[in-house]
């Protein structure tokens, strides 16, 4: 009985693969049978030292003479039949006749040391400057009887008066003071010197205490002119602004530090972008950052990075980074979008360069303060710094990279290939050369290893090659095995 199954077997396999192999032929496209005839005859035909042409994309096809696909249409490569010897030193390497060069569209350029820079590209808004903020404040307890200044929006300047304050507390102290100057009018004549000094002090004292209740020098000197005192007190601007926020209202009692007003100065704002973090490595302090906004398309600002948070959004992984601005004209609002971009200049070793600042000294708090010799900070008397301790590389010719076009590298995964052109040779020849890149920069790659400044390296027709050697059967850039370490492929 297992030996009847055994049988069957065998016989059901062997109608299988004749009848698979009636469909496959049944199923093969007309081209594809025309097409493998014709390579099939070349090859008969052909003398095994004739030059042989292929397409690049149907390796299968060899024929003796230039001309089209007859699968996808494309031009005839030549194949050169002594290139793939046993005995080749470097099986990465291709020799082609011009003819065949030319065909291919293949096109060099020198590996090369040059100053080049990254887009860093941000977006953020306007804000107001924190350091610019105040809050207006009632000085003593009192109700207010008149706000001069009765909805936000209003540009006030310093010494404009925004509030009339009525404060018993401010009438005793300015009973006081008038009382002081009386008591040492009267002692003018004493011979006791000891009461004079005592009174003069009090009188001191007084115009002190009106000052801390927020009455200015010349309120104080009107009052002791007068010799009556009043009992309303009205709070002048401090500075400079806009009126943002209005947090009182006339017939209100406040007491001392209840805020009625805010002004923001908004000659100068803030700019606050969202960096992602493998961008994190071209941004410093310093840097001039250009951008522009939805309402004045077209045109564009600039300022300077001050501050990098030193933490990251686990939601966005993104850190913000502040831009001062300056405003002056008042075009550049809170809350406004922005599109920004930092140019970071690359040196070697991926270092970051600012042409700028070259040889500069700059404000540790205070980025638009830069000066050509060291000193203090004019605005927090902070000592300036360097720049190169901020991180950058001297900007010149001798610390530029080596850079090669964008387009001459192959990068397959953690790979990158390259073809270089072999001087002193007599026919055009390339070799594969696995090199370590470096970040991108805009159209070029900064190369670590693998090349030497001035190698003749392939921009235009690599593929072509790379073709060429996968119809040979010798290694390309999809057949490497060797893994570059730390190669790093940023930017894409």
């Amino acid at each position: 009985m297992s030996r009847r199954v055994v049988i069957g077997c065998v016989v059901a396999l062997l109608v299988g693969l004749v009848l698979g192999r009636i469909s496959g032929d049944a199923n093969r496209a007309p081209d594809e049978d025309a097409a493998l005839d014709v390579a099939s005859a070349a090859d008969e035909q052909a003398p095994a030292d004739a030059e042989v042409w292929s397409c690049v994309m149907h390796p299968q096809i060899r024929l003796p003479r230039p001309g089209q696909c007859p699968i996808c249409g494309m031009d005839l490569v030549p194949v050169d039949a002594g290139s793939s010897a046993a005995g080749e030193a470097n099986r990465r390497q291709i020799a082609m006749s011009e003819e065949a060069v030319a065909i291919a569209e293949i096109e060099t350029v020198a590996v090369r040391r040059t100053l080049v820079a990254r887009d860093v590209r941000m977006v953020g808004k306007v804000d107001y400057d924190e350091t610019r903020v105040r809050n207006i404040a009632a000085w003593a307890p009192g109700r207010i009887d008149r706000l001069f200044v009765d909805y936000t929006g209003v540009e006030v300047n310093k010494g404009d008066h925004l509030v009339s304050l009525y404060s018993p507390e401010l009438r005793t102290a300015q009973e006081e003071l008038l009382q002081a100057i009386r008591a040492n009018a009267n002692l003018r004549q004493s011979g006791v010197s000891v009461l004079r000094e005592s009174t003069r002090a009090t009188i001191d004292s007084a115009r002190e205490k009106l000052r801390l209740l927020g009455l200015t020098k010349a309120q104080v000197q009107s009052i002791e002119a007068r010799g009556e005192p009043t009992d309303h007190l009205t709070i002048y601007a401090p500075a400079s602004g806009t009126v943002v926020h209005k947090n009182a209202v006339e017939g209100l009692y406040v007491e001392t530090g209840t805020p009625i007003y805010r002004i923001a100065d908004l000659s100068k704002v803030w700019v606050h972008l969202d960096a992602y973090e493998s961008d994190m490595s071209w941004i410093r302090f310093g840097q001039d950052v250009e951008f522009t906004t939805e309402a004045y398309p077209g045109e564009t600002f600039h300022g300077r990075i001050a501050f990098i948070a030193p933490t990251l959004n686990p939601k966005t992984r993104t850190v913000k980074v502040r831009v001062n601005v300056d405003n002056p004209d008042g075009r550049l609002k809170p809350e406004m979008f922005v599109r920004a971009v930092v140019r970071a200049g690359v040196a070697q070793g991926g270092r970051v360069m600012e042409a700028s600042l070259e040889g500069k000294w700059i404000g540790p708090m205070h980025p638009e303060i830069i000066r050509d010799q060291p000193g203090a900070c004019p605005i927090c008397g902070m000592a300036l710094v360097p720049v190169e301790k901020l991180g950058y590389a001297p900007a010149d010719e001798r610390h530029a990279p080596l850079v090669i076009p964008a387009t001459a590298a192959l990068v397959t995964g953690k790979r990158a290939v390259v073809y270089v052109r072999l001087p002193d040779r007599e026919r055009p020849t390339f070799e594969g050369r696995e090199i370590e890149l470096g970040p991108r920069a805009g159209d070029f790659y900064v190369v670590r290893s693998g090349l030497e400044e001035g190698e003749q390296v392939v921009v235009k027709g690599n593929f072509n090659i790379d073709s060429s050697l996968q119809i040979q059967a010798r290694p390309s850039m999809m057949s490497g095995t060797a893994d570059i370490s730390g190669h790093r492929h940023q930017g894409e």
